[in-house]
């Protein structure tokens, strides 16, 4: 079974704002840098929204696996893991 992620829903809904917001600005030909500015927000709170999917993943994804004891999953876990932030092994 998978983890649930219920608690980015939160961030996900401020983001969704953030991105409309942005939106707005480039339609209103706002100033480039404070478009950059709000741009830049959005990227920081997604990142903080995929560090804490992937925390979850590493407590129980990985965790279920090292337990069960089998090697091939935890590799296949790991993998995964190196494989989504780009550091292939």
């Amino acid at each position: 079974m998978h983890p649930n992620h219920e608690e980015q829903i939160q961030r996900l809904n401020k983001i969704e704002g953030q991105v409309k917001g942005i939106k707005k600005m480039i339609e209103e030909r706002r100033y480039c840098i404070d478009i950059l500015t709000q741009t830049k927000a959005v990227t920081s709170a997604i990142s903080k929204v995929e560090l804490g999917i992937l925390r979850t993943h590493i407590l129980h994804c990985l965790k279920h696996a090292v337990q069960e004891k089998d090697q091939a999953v935890i590799d296949e876990k790991i993998q995964e893991i190196m494989k989504i932030i780009q550091l292939q092994i």
